[in-house]
């Protein structure tokens, strides 16, 4: 098989919803986690779906030539390293599926905060790989409807302008409260940061929640911790305290997991912050910061906490950059006279579920796929 297995996988992971920029880097990384058969194996799970959507070892021997204990074991060994996703069916059947951007690969080499030879070698790769492909861009900034969205802090909910805007997948503790099954792993950025030394925040590493069958899968597979819902409330109180953003997926139910954000290591409030890419090309906000100019005390507090740099005092009063503004809440902790105050910022609302958000995301991915293949392929285009 030698490398044409690989190349065809790399084209098979880009083809994901959450997919992989194809690139020598990504080859590269799959050379050093998968066998030439195993990524055999890896080519035979369908693309087509969703984040976590599992399919039985019955319907991938379907695709490959294996015998299916042969395959199973495969499956299974793959999934015990953090390759492949794994979980169980409606029926309690064993099934797999491919890891995607954000929910598993290259996330699950981190999740543990082991500092290893191997972890080394994974973080120095998808530096490589970073460096080599705007990946932020590529994967959550080519589609309309955005993967994440940031929740505002539990204090500025309190105090948000208009409280019928207020709903209840806007709140931490409810996402929390509707989990069936909670478990915290470390933050993937931080600890890739630390391992590379370039580090640059003191923030804890243990604050990367999971819910239900994502919880279920890293606590299985030894990547994570089952908390309980009041250690995972205490871990949203002590981010806030600590000055991180709260990021979820953005669908109104259904959440599988929470990070809580720096702008000093992570991939998106970072990204805001240095405004490499355009907040709304980038991730999806439903709030904004407004000031009450009657209550400002024009201390200039809030400009100091903001994670990504979004408030610039003028004539000793704040002024919100609102094209930049992600609407964490965070500024209205320091304010002692309430003068700042979060507004929706829009009426529209995330999609229903997990399931419609990733339908949403894989159809608008192949839409640019084929877009994107249209105006690269001189054949397709028209005479002038």
């Amino acid at each position: 098989m030698g490398d044409e297995v690989y190349r065809r996988l790399v084209l098979h992971l880009s083809s994901l919803g959450m997919g992989y920029p194809a690139a020598e880097e990504l080859e590269e990384i799959l050379k050093e986690n998968f066998t030439p058969l195993e990524a055999k194996v890896a080519l035979a799970l369908p693309t087509k779906i969703a984040p976590l959507e599992i399919v039985t070892v019955n319907e991938i021997a379907q695709e490959i030539d294996l015998p299916q204990e042969e395959l199973a074991k495969i499956l299974e060994d793959l999934s015990s390293r953090g390759l492949l996703y794994s979980g169980k069916t409606k029926e309690g059947k064993k099934g797999y599926a491919l890891q995607q951007m954000g929910y598993g690969f290259p996330q699950s080499f981190f999740w543990k905060g082991e500092k290893s030879p191997y972890t080394q070698r994974m973080a120095q790769l998808f530096y490589k790989y970073r460096k080599a492909r705007d990946l932020n861009y590529e994967v959550y900034g080519t589609t309309k409807t955005k993967n994440y969205r940031y929740i505002p802090t539990k204090e500025a909910i309190d105090h948000v302008h208009d409280t019928h805007a207020v709903l209840p997948f806007d709140q931490m503790e409810e996402v929390i409260q509707k989990a069936k099954v909670v478990a915290v792993a470390n933050c993937s950025c931080r600890v890739q940061a630390e391992i590379l030394g370039r580090r640059r925040c003191n923030h804890d590493m243990e604050v990367c929640i999971k819910f239900d069958e994502l919880a279920e899968y890293v606590i299985n597979r030894g990547l994570a911790r089952e908390i309980t819902k009041e250690e995972a409330l205490e871990i949203i109180k002590k981010c806030e305290e600590a000055g991180l953003v709260h990021m979820v997926d953005n669908a109104q139910e259904d959440i599988k997991h929470t990070c809580n954000c720096c702008s000093c290591c992570c991939w998106s409030v970072g990204t805001i912050k240095r405004r490499r890419i355009p907040r709304d090309v980038l991730i999806a906000t439903y709030f904004t910061r407004e000031t009450d100019k009657e209550l400002c005390a024009g201390c200039g507090q809030c400009v100091d906490i903001c994670p990504v740099d979004a408030i610039t005092m003028e004539s000793e009063f704040p002024v919100v950059d609102n094209e930049w503004c992600i609407g964490c809440g965070l500024c209205l902790r320091p304010c002692s006279t309430s003068a700042a105050i979060l507004k929706r910022k829009t009426p529209s609302i995330p999609p229903k579920d997990f399931e419609e958000l990733h339908k949403k995301i894989l159809e608008e991915r192949l839409e640019h796929i084929h877009s994107e293949h249209h105006s690269s392929n001189p054949n397709t285009q028209e005479e002038k």
